[in-house]
């Protein structure tokens, strides 16, 4: 952890000449990874409960980002499906701390992380429901997330270090995990977890073996839509923190390269586990976005039917005033491909096995 932390130093004082504010981010980092040590401790003793709460049949939600993956882990949440992670509890896992934390929310929201997100493209806060992917930042400082926000501006291609082909940290990052998700079901208090991880679909075959209860709902849409957007929410955020647009251009497009290909390995790794049977399909539905937003009250029957829920008539309601919203929602997010160097053509073709597999009736965009 100590050398991808000063790998990351090092990346940033090249990429934004920023050379002393990282240091204090390292530091507090290791001071909060202390004290959730201690926290997670101390649960055992104030919240004995821990010990008994099983992780059991979770709704998995993953994709590449901008496909619908927060829009229905937000809705399953909200209608008591079951329990997501919200950002504050990642950064503080710990029953214990969570107690004494949670007064100071209004004065550590000034200071969030969150705020840099432009709220057309992904609204945001450390109350609010997120991918479960910046808890193993968080703890570990390691993970695609750190990859994709910090690591890629290294000089060196560090990509290697996040590969589970190359360094698989799979057992360690599913045992934090159920450590966490118990305790959000306690905090929650709720019986089923609904997480949303899109770096799981390089790694859904060891998820199953240790869930093997487990619902995944894959999200699915058209790269040509996910790709740009998903390069501009990231941008985004670093240029609302760092001044992404300002930088030189090489150092921007080295940057948007190791992206693009860290979104693309993510699509087709899952794609390969699928199609060549390491997946069980009766653990797995692919949800295509055009459904979630011109059919969603028919996608949902089927989704319910999936994840074993029986719906009730309130839910039945709020599910119909939905599907008329989601007709007729037009996003603000505004984004091209030309901003990133990239063309229709290239997306096509380095994209064709998803297109082949998940998109073949029709191209949706």
């Amino acid at each position: 952890m100590l050398y991808r932390m000063l790998m990351m130093w090092r990346a940033l004082s090249h990429s934004f000449n920023y050379k002393i504010s990282p240091l204090f981010t390292i530091i507090a980092f290791l001071m909060l990874r202390g004290l959730n040590a201690v926290g997670l401790a101390l649960d055992g003793i104030f919240f004995p409960q821990v010990r008994r709460v099983k992780i059991v049949k979770p709704i998995v939600i993953v994709g590449n980002p901008r496909s619908g993956t927060t829009f229905l882990q937000r809705f399953l949440v909200e209608h008591d499906f079951g329990a997501g992670m919200r950002l504050w509890k990642m950064l503080f896992p710990a029953l214990t701390l969570q107690t004494l934390v949670k007064p100071l929310l209004p004065i550590l929201e000034r200071f969030s992380p969150a705020k840099h997100h432009a709220s057309a493209a992904h609204k945001t806060s450390l109350t609010g429901i997120e991918t479960d992917d910046p808890a193993l930042f968080f703890h570990y400082f390691d993970g695609f997330f750190a990859y994709g926000f910090f690591l890629a501006w290294a000089k060196q291609d560090l990509r290697a270090l996040f590969d589970p082909a190359i360094r698989d940290t799979s057992q360690r990052d599913f045992a934090f995990l159920e450590k966490m998700w118990i305790r959000t079901l306690i905090s929650e208090k709720k019986s089923r977890m609904i997480p949303k991880l899109f770096s799981l679909t390089v790694r859904i075959p060891p998820f199953l073996q240790k869930f093997p209860d487990a619902k995944i709902l894959y999200m699915v849409r058209d790269p040509l839509s996910t790709v740009p957007s998903g390069m501009s929410l990231v941008t985004g955020a670093l240029d609302g923190r760092f001044g992404f647009w300002s930088l030189p251009e090489e150092k921007r497009r080295r940057y948007i390269s190791r992206l693009y290909n860290g979104f693309l390995d993510l699509s087709l790794r899952f794609q390969q586990d699928y199609v060549n049977g390491n997946i069980p399909r009766e653990s797995v539905m692919v949800v295509p976005y055009d459904r979630l937003m011109t059919d969603f009250d028919n996608l949902m029957l089927e989704i319910m039917d999936f994840i074993e829920v029986t719906p009730a008539s309130d839910l039945m309601a709020a599910i119909q005033m939905t599907a008329e919203k989601q007709r007729h929602y037009r996003s603000d997010h505004q984004y091209d491909l030309a901003k990133f160097g990239l063309s229709e053509e290239k997306i096509r073709e380095d994209y064709a096995p998803i297109y082949a597999t998940f998109l073949r009736e029709k191209g949706e965009r």
